[in-house]
């Protein structure tokens, strides 16, 4: 299969930053969050966990691929000359100082700030008679029926530990009824019990007790082994290489080969082993050797292993005074519930901006598009979309009423696999068209279109966006999603849905530039046409705005543009290897990372263009995937009045922002900004503005 990669070439390591160093460099911001006085108490737990979270998947994706790296011999360094080994130990040492101040902050701070407010995780030594009883009958009821204790012995080896459960070693002394000695035994507890039980109200003296599943074990482990004394009880908890792999050379049918990985994901090659900081320095050695690690790969934890459990905990407290103000989102001029919404779109384009604004009219659309006896075919793209999507409802009601309705699903949507082969399964039921995009390109572009009949021929109408067509998170992440039914636009996502299930070379676009084919020259092109413009001596001026940015390429032409005295501002929320601020290198490039209540997920491109202000979104970062082996779009702003709103509200807020705003210096690491006089909060500004009530 041919690859769309750029040119290969060589530039100086030391104009670049390490990805996953700065992707560290992100957690730390978001634990910044946490330790926040000013952030909602329950929110500050709630990014705990998140950091928590995230840590996870850096550990079964980025660290399990250094790791094979390692395994394979492989000494050659990234872009910015660090080998994988370097990589992995210097990975490493910050996790543990990552790890060490969630700790701190969760033990010191959040949760005697939460007793305060009459939410408890009461330990063992703190219950009363009454609890004790109450747990005690819990452990007999809903949790022993379930446990499977494992000795360890030659008849029972070690058993197979699924990615991320919770397991404790426990250590034994004595014999069981067998004569049996071998002082060990694993006890894994199954997914089904939940990890986080509230007592009830009558025997708490807090509005909201609760205990942890662990700690109800390690009170009545001892039940799993009569006979026998328990000399230890150790949580643990293993981290696995989660990345699926499906040879292209082999694979004959895609959802097949891929259901057959997803069975083995949570068995992969350990890459992590978390402890209680209580385990004896026996069983982590032993634990160690088993799951075949090094001292540096085990992390102890001073208190629960997995801060991922109380993730739900901010929902159970239903206390709104320790919590973000809720608020209705808003809809934008030309959209109201009497106008049917393809007459709203005929009037103008309409620029939705999430979650400010409402994503009620792409559901609306798509419902109206099922039920509009003048629609003939309804085409979208789909990537993650959640498990119970209102939008994938009227796409098989569509289907169901005989519309050509076709789905381009990407089955290889990092941990959304099997979510995706359901959904496919649930269409592909009612009659729709599903193809899974090009193989060993991952369809991430965000487009949606409907072919409706009308006086004067069809009509395209679509959507495009830089999110998923997801209406869980379009409630927390900051997105753009335009709506048109501009001619030559809807002809080239045509082209593109034409591309995608079907066969021949792919067409010149007029609006939309499209990766792998035309998005990353374009992107390049556009900075160095900044350039020239600046070198003849007029105002360069460049703004974006995205997840990351990584692509060398790309950044090299960034340099260009700032030692050709054109201005350049990065709103990057993640990693970005591009050092600001060097002296003779990019003295005229800014980068800034804002983090807050939402996740800032659109991605913005601004180019001065001697003041014809070329404004496009895309769903694609800068970054060799984005640009390489995923189907992407760019989709311009046309609209004078869309545009300028996009500057004032996707870009402008931003670089004004003095309280979640974190400056990047050119070591790599951030300095956070605080007011000196006015407080502006970007999210906060845009909520006022743009929400409907709160």
């Amino acid at each position: 299969m041919p690859q769309f990669n750029r040119t290969s070439m060589q530039y100086p390591a030391d104009h670049f930053l390490n990805r996953e160093l700065s992707l560290l460099q992100f957690q730390r911001r978001v634990l910044a969050q946490a330790a926040d006085p000013t952030v909602p108490l329950l929110e500050r737990l709630r990014f705990l966990c998140i950091v928590s979270s995230n840590l996870d998947e850096f550990f079964e994706i980025r660290v399990s691929g250094i790791k094979e790296q390692i395994r394979i011999g492989s000494r050659q360094s990234g872009e910015d000359g660090i080998t994988p080994s370097d990589l992995l130990a210097r990975v490493s040492d910050e996790v543990h100082e990552i790890i060490s101040e969630q700790y701190e902050l969760l033990n010191d701070d959040i949760l005697p700030a939460l007793e305060n407010e009459g939410v408890v995780f009461l330990r063992r030594s703190l219950w009363t008679e009454a609890q004790r009883d109450w747990i005690e009958d819990y452990f007999v009821r809903e949790v022993m029926p379930v446990l499977t204790p494992v000795g360890l012995d030659p008849a029972h080896p070690f058993p197979r530990v699924l990615n991320k459960s919770l397991n404790f070693a426990v250590e034994l002394e004595g014999r069981d009824a067998f004569g049996r000695d071998s002082g060990a035994a694993i006890v894994q507890a199954p997914r089904a019990l939940p990890r986080v039980i509230r007592l009830p109200r009558e025997i708490s003296t807090q509005e909201y007790t609760f205990v942890f599943l662990s700690s109800v074990l390690h009170a009545h482990v001892a039940r799993l082994f009569a006979g026998m004394q328990v000399l230890g009880c150790y949580q643990f908890r293993v981290t696995r290489n989660s990345d699926l792999f499906v040879d292209e050379e082999e694979v004959k049918d895609l959802r097949a080969s891929l259901k057959g990985e997803l069975q083995q994901r949570h068995f992969g090659d350990a890459v992590r082993l978390e402890v209680a900081d209580n385990c004896s320095d026996e069983m982590a050695s032993f634990l160690l050797q088993h799951f075949h690690l090094t001292p540096s790969d085990l992390y102890r934890a001073p208190g629960i292993v997995n801060l991922v459990r109380l993730m739900q905990v901010p929902d159970w407290v239903e206390r709104a005074d320790l919590k973000y103000q809720a608020f209705v989102p808003g809809l934008p001029r030309g959209l109201d519930k009497r106008r049917q919404i393809f007459t709203a779109i005929r009037n103008g384009d309409i620029l939705l901006h999430h979650p400010f604004q409402s994503f009620a009219p792409v559901i609306e659309m798509l419902r109206a598009a099922a039920d509009d006896p003048q629609v003939l075919a309804i085409k979208m793209t789909v990537y993650r979309t959640g498990t119970d999507s209102v939008l994938m409802e009227h796409l098989a009601r569509a289907a169901q009423k005989g519309k050509e309705v076709t789905v381009v699903l990407e089955l290889m949507a990092r941990f959304d696999e099997e979510a995706n082969i359901t959904l496919a399964n649930r269409l592909e039921e009612v009659g729709a068209h599903v193809v899974y995009g090009v193989f060993g390109y991952k369809t991430h572009a965000k487009l949606l279109m409907v072919v409706r009949r009308e006086e004067d021929g069809l009509r395209h109408y679509v959507h495009l966006g830089t999110g998923n067509y997801h209406p869980r998170t379009t409630r927390f992440y900051t997105d753009f999603g335009l709506m048109t039914c501009n001619k030559e636009i809807g002809e080239d996502v045509a082209a593109v849905f034409t591309q995608l299930t079907g066969l021949g070379r792919a067409t010149e676009l007029r609006h939309l530039w499209q990766a792998p084919f035309s998005l990353q020259p374009n992107v390049v092109a556009a900075i160095r046409r900044e350039a020239e413009i600046a070198r003849a001596g007029r105002r360069g001026r460049i703004i974006t705005k995205m997840n990351a940015l990584l692509e060398p390429e790309t950044i090299e032409a960034l340099y260009e543009a700032s030692q050709a005295g054109v201005e350049v501002d990065l709103i990057i929320r993640g990693p970005c290897a591009l050092r600001p601020g060097v002296p003779g290198l990019s003295e005229n490039i800014r980068v800034r990372s804002v983090v807050g209540r939402f996740l800032e997920h659109h991605r913005i491109f601004h180019f001065h263009a001697d003041g014809e202000d070329l404004v496009y979104l895309s769903s694609a970062d800068w970054m060799d995937r984005n640009f390489f082996r995923r189907i992407e779009i760019a989709f311009p702003v046309l609209d004078p009045r869309l545009k300028r709103r996009v500057m004032k509200e996707g870009l402008r807020p931003y670089l004004g922002d003095n309280c979640q705003a974190w400056e990047m210096q050119p070591s790599g690491s951030y300095r956070r900004k605080h007011p000196r006089s006015v407080r502006r909060a970007a999210q906060l500004i845009l909520l006022n503005e743009l929400a409907a009530s709160s």
